[in-house]
Parts: structure tokens; C-alpha cells; sequence
């Protein structure tokens, strides 16, 4: 079975930018490194190979075929109903398009480079130094001209003397002519007149007269002017991930601050009557806010600047200034509730209150109602996942984190996804795209593995915490036998 893993959009379609740009999936075949799986038997009926995750598009008016007769008996699944509020039907794709189409582009500021670490870099950094800027040596031992010592041997050494030392920040200049040599260190500079460093385990390593016992060619183990950098030349890209290696770079050729594309900000709120603080011991019928602490986190890790809001107020007047203060300070706006399904939610009259918010059914599960806008005096986005906290983290892989990772100028924006063996049975509703958490394994013989964690009825958060992947499975395809092929992402951190 093939290992190889497939980058890009979750199904290969196109998507455009605000600017009408076109944003096309790629593969590639990078490879996800993951634990081995135990050896298990092969064999098994793929009743549908849920491979190339790609789904049917539909008019928003059109109803989701329900499952087929030979299927309802079998499938244990819940199929969510169409409610009157949110009879729009959208595929994921097109509700992805439509996000991914209205995100800004923050524009770029200047940090400092130890700041810029993990964002691109916004402009082409030009170097006004040569790196290095003087001919020096690359390691330690004694700099000589290679014609002196080509003859050298072991058997037969070449004796020279030893005129000085140089050592690394040491700026005298010095020479050497004929049958002489200088001891330097490496970083030191080059005297003039030689033209290759001879390692010291190749030497005696005399003092007042060396004992050459090999003769390298010319120019080895020395690091000419400009030979990393030469004056005017790129040192940085645009574009490019500002990392240790890059920081290194930007420090030699002088710079203090860069430009880069920044950490989106990125507001998370909860809606619900029913939630109470962490801090809180819940009273029956309560439960505590996870989702505002879970979505923060998985925003920070797709590279945002997240802001934990925490729960809406349930008055109207003061649920309004919160939004509005956030639309203020943020890019995008995310809020994670369970929605009223007649479009009268409190909530829901505040945000129709500051822009267009369209609310609508999303062939997806878990998790179909989806809301999207963009709202107050600057169009920020605002999402709307729901509140149940699995659905609500699967909602932010499928929608929100590749926004985030759009905001921030990165190429990539899905996860890369690999083809694994299912383990078990699998069971989905039809017309719905289904996503399982699971965990993925290498197979021993090759390949993946994947087991899941739960069958999809229920949303179980310490089970959710062992997966390490979500097993996607087609619109179209309502069973997946044992040892067939399913799409899986696996939900590396910072990946």
C-alpha cells in the first residue's frame, strides 16, 4: 500500500483569495512520521474506498438524500435533519471557499528578528556585507601556501617556520612568504600570502617549526570574502519561514528588525446559557466552557494570536459591546455555540444587528450548522462552529485553521493527508462527510494503519484526546470495510 501523503485542498478544488486569486491543492509526498503498528492479519472487503474525499455539489435549495434503504439498518449514525432556520445547504467545500475567500491580509509590520521567529518574512532582505567579510581560517591549524607542502607526506613531512599566531578578533594584518607558516584559529584572519589552512592533527603542531604531514589543495579549509554572502546579494526571501537558521543570517548581514507577515488576531468566544468558568463548580444542567480554552490553544497552535473572551454575556446590551470591542481588536472573530434553529437566538439578533451572518447547514458530521460573515465597520470574518466541544475542534481543522494559516501568507494550507488501512468497520451517513477522530500507526509491512476511537455517536473529550488523526470519510460512502483504504489527517501539533 502506497505511504505517500496528499497536500493541498481537502478535495482538490480550486478556492479563490479576496483579490480573485486562485488557491489550487498540491501534493506532495512528504512523509508523516508515526508510531508502528502491531502486525495484523491482511484481508478484509473494501465495501467503498473512501480515497478522494470529494464531495457532489448542490443548489442550497437542494435536499441531502437520505440514506440508502440497504444502509438505514446498518448505520448507527444519527443523520441530522434540516431545521427551518438553516435550510441552506452548503458542501464543505463551497463553505470553505466562501471563508477562505473573505479572510484579510494583514499587512506586514517590522519585528524584531528574535520576534519574527516562526513568521514569513515579508520583504527581500539585501545584505550590505560580504559574509564573511574577511578571508579566514575554517579550523584550527596552521596557514600555509600550498605549493610549500604539496609534497608532504608521513613518511616524509615538510618542516617550515612558525612566524606568529592568529587568533579569532585578532584584526592586525599579517603575511607569509616562502617555507613559512602562521598558526591560526579557526575564525581567525587569513595572513596574506597563504592560500590554504593545514589541520593541526596533520601537523607535529610545533611552535617555533612545523612538521607538515599532508598537503591539501589550495583553498581548502578557508573561508573567502562574500563566499556565504556577497554585498547586494539576497540573504532572506520573501516568503520565507523565519526560523533559527534564518534569525543567524539576519544577525550577521546586520539586521536588527525585518518585516513579516504577522500572527493574525484571533478573538474566541462562547455562546450558551448553560456554560460556567473553569473555576466554577457546574450546577446540574451546567457545564464548563472548554471550548473557549480548546480553540484558543488550537489557534495558537496554527499560528494565530489567540484571545481567550470566554462566555458572552446573556444581556443584550453588554453582548453587543463585547462583540463590537472584539470586531475592533481582531482579524477574525470565532464563536463556538448551539445556535437556535428558528434564527431568533439571542446571539444570532446581535450579529444580524452588525452585518450579514448567514447560517446554514453544512453537509458535515459532526457538526453541520455552520454560520460565516462578516460584520461591523471594518468587515471583520466572523465563524460560527458549534458548541459541542469534538464537533467544535473538528469545525476548526475543516474551517478555521486553514484561514488562520491564509492569514498568515503560508503556502500549505491543509494538512497533509495520508491513505491508511481501516482497522475496523466504518459506518456513515450518506450525504454527509464524516470525521472520526482515530489514531494512526505505521504498519509494519508499509503504510498506515487506523483504528477509531469512537463510532460517531458519541462525543466522548477524554477519547478525543487519545487520537492523534481524523478519519475522513466520502459523502457518498456509507460503509468502509475492515482493511479498506480511508482518507486520514493526522493532527500533528504545529503541523
Amino acid at each position: 500500500m502506497s505511504g505517500s501523503i496528499e497536500g493541498g485542498h481537502p478535495t482538490g478544488h480550486s478556492t479563490t483569495n479576496g483579490t480573485g486569486g486562485m488557491f489550487r491543492g498540491h501534493r506532495d509526498t512528504t512523509q508523516v512520521d508515526m508510531p508502528m503498528a502491531p502486525p495484523r492479519p491482511s484481508g478484509g472487503r473494501l465495501v467503498a474506498p473512501a480515497a478522494n474525499a470529494r464531495g457532489v455539489e448542490r443548489a442550497p435549495s437542494e435536499p441531502v438524500p437520505a440514506p440508502r434503504t440497504a444502509d438505514r439498518a446498518s448505520a448507527p449514525v444519527a443523520f441530522p435533519q434540516l431545521s427551518e432556520g438553516l435550510a441552506t445547504i452548503r458542501t464543505v467545500e463551497r463553505h470553505l471557499d466562501e471563508i477562505l475567500a473573505a479572510v484579510p491580509q494583514p499587512d506586514p509590520i517590522e519585528l524584531a528578528v528574535l520576534d519574527a521567529q516562526g513568521l514569513l518574512c515579508a520583504e527581500e532582505v539585501v545584505s550590505q556585507r560580504a559574509l564573511p567579510a574577511f578571508d579566514q581560517a575554517a579550523l584550527d591549524g596552521y596557514a600555509v601556501r600550498a605549493e610549500d607542502v604539496a609534497d608532504a607526506t608521513v613518511a616524509a613531512p615538510v618542516q617550515l617556520a612558525v612566524v606568529g599566531e592568529s587568533v579569532a578578533g585578532a584584526g592586525a594584518p599579517s603575511s607569509i612568504g616562502p617555507g613559512l607558516a602562521l598558526k591560526v584559529a579557526a575564525g581567525a584572519m587569513l595572513p596574506t600570502g597563504a592560500d590554504v589552512v593545514v589541520p593541526a592533527v596533520w601537523t607535529d603542531q610545533g611552535e617555533v617549526r612545523v612538521a607538515v604531514q599532508a598537503g591539501p589543495p589550495a583553498g581548502s579549509y578557508v573561508r573567502r570574502t562574500g563566499d556565504d554572502v556577497a554585498p547586494g546579494s539576497p540573504a532572506v526571501q520573501v516568503g520565507t519561514p523565519i526560523g533559527p537558521a534564518q534569525i543567524s543570517l539576519l544577525a550577521a548581514v546586520g539586521r536588527e528588525r525585518v518585516l513579516v507577515r504577522p500572527r493574525p488576531r484571533i478573538a474566541v468566544l462562547c455562546a450558551g446559557t448553560e456554560l460556567v468558568d473553569v473555576g466554577t463548580v457546574p450546577a446540574p444542567g451546567q457545564v464548563v466552557d472548554v471550548n473557549s480554552y480548546a480553540l484558543a490553544a488550537a489557534a495558537r497552535d496554527a499560528g494565530a494570536e489567540a484571545y481567550r473572551s470566554g462566555i458572552l454575556p446573556s444581556d443584550k446590551r453588554r453582548l453587543s459591546e463585547v462583540i463590537e470591542s472584539q470586531l475592533l481588536r481582531s482579524d477574525l472573530v470565532l464563536i463556538a455555540g448551539t445556535f437556535a434553529s428558528t434564527g431568533y437566538d439571542m446571539v444570532q439578533e446581535v450579529l444580524a444587528e452588525l452585518g450579514e451572518m448567514r447560517f446554514r447547514q453544512v453537509t458535515m458530521h459532526p457538526g453541520p450548522a455552520q454560520g460565516f460573515g462578516r460584520l461591523g465597520r471594518d468587515q471583520i470574518p466572523v465563524i460560527c462552529i458549534p458548541g459541542e466541544p469534538v464537533a467544535a475542534l473538528v469545525a476548526f481543522e475543516v474551517f478555521v485553521r486553514p484561514a488562520i494559516r491564509l492569514m498568515l501568507g503560508k503556502r500549505q494550507l491543509f494538512r497533509r493527508t495520508v491513505q491508511a488501512i481501516s482497522g475496523q468497520p466504518l459506518i456513515s451517513p450518506l450525504g454527509y462527510r464524516q470525521y472520526l477522530h482515530g489514531t494512526v500507526m505505521r504498519h509494519p509491512d508499509g503504510g498506515y494503519v487506523v483504528e477509531p476511537v469512537g463510532d460517531g455517536t458519541e462525543a466522548l473529550l477524554a477519547r478525543m484526546a487519545t487520537a492523534n488523526c481524523l478519519i475522513v470519510i466520502d459523502e457518498d460512502v456509507t460503509e468502509v470495510a475492515a482493511g479498506g483504504l480511508v482518507t486520514v489527517m493526522p493532527l500533528l501539533l504545529g503541523g
